[in-house]
């Protein structure tokens, strides 16, 4: 479309944001700035914008790789594909998980300051988890939080939490930026084993490890449960293995020459049919 060709832009912002919303399909769920621009016929100065307006409002996530629907189209019900996807593909090792550990499984993202969980398999004692799907969590206080963190750049992770004051939940929680960074060094350490001892609901204990390729985490997979009942490193390599089966479902490339490095033996492998569920429909480069 030539510049004379150009529909007018139109005077309404809500009209304008409608356009750049609907760029997005299915199909591409992730854009850069130009594809939007060249898809909603705005000027690109408007989109880039708008576009920094909708991702403060959490309307949309900015990474390296461009533009995707955000956070605030999950909570009010919208599809927001990548976190769907996410959902559907891990769901066969969280519920086979659940069912060799009997524990609340959990499937966790990063947003800002908080967790959000995408996924939640309970059995009878799931009631002393106060979780839901949706539900928000501080992530300095939890496990799945810690893991995600840990492969997040220092310096966002610093310039998060300076600020912002740390959420006290329980006596044990990481109250100051110093002890979060001195317990996301030994995270990564462990290979991306977080542990929750208290920190985040008295009486509650959890181990996540993060899914991820070379880059950052975009997700953590995690067993939650009271803490009597929590041997934390005897469970740690079996969310290790669920993670390192799902991450390398999603980044086939990233994680091929990558050896997971646990605190005990790593477990048999999962029943045949647990991989090819998360392999369907999964692209190599769709999370980074």
């Amino acid at each position: 479309m030539t510049a004379t060709e150009r529909p007018a832009t139109p005077p309404s912002m809500v009209e304008r944001m409608t356009l750049i919303l609907g760029a997005f399909d299915g199909a591409t769920p992730r854009l850069t700035l130009q594809e939007i621009a060249e898809r909603s016929g705005l000027p690109r100065s408007t989109v880039h914008r708008i576009l920094d307006q909708l991702v403060r409002l959490r309307w949309l996530d900015h990474t390296g790789m461009g533009y995707r629907l955000g956070m605030r189209s999950l909570e009010l019900g919208g599809l927001a594909v990548a976190h769907n996807e996410l959902r559907e593909a891990t769901a066969p090792l969280l519920h086979d998980l659940h069912l060799r550990m009997h524990i609340t499984a959990h499937l966790a993202i990063l947003d800002r300051l908080d967790i959000v969980y995408l996924d939640r398999v309970a059995g009878r004692h799931g009631a002393a988890v106060a979780t839901r799907v949706g539900g928000r969590t501080p992530a300095h206080a939890t496990a799945a939080g810690k893991a995600i963190l840990a492969w997040t750049d220092p310096r966002q992770v610093e310039s998060m939490y300076r600020a912002n004051k740390l959420v006290v939940r329980t006596p044990r929680t990481l109250t100051t930026l110093e002890s979060l960074q001195q317990e996301l060094v030994a995270v990564r350490a462990r290979g991306g084993l977080a542990y929750d001892r208290e920190e985040s609901a008295a009486g509650v204990a959890c181990v996540a490890a993060p899914l991820r390729g070379s880059g950052r985490a975009v997700a953590a997979i995690s067993l939650t449960g009271p803490s009597d009942r929590m041997d934390l490193p005897k469970l740690a390599p079996y969310v290790q293995e669920s993670a390192r089966q799902a991450s390398s479902a999603l980044f086939p490339r990233d994680t091929s020459r990558r050896r997971p490095r646990t605190e005990e033996p790593v477990p048999s492998a999962w029943p045949p049919g647990a991989l090819e569920q998360v392999l369907k429909g999964i692209g190599g480069d769709y999370w980074l």
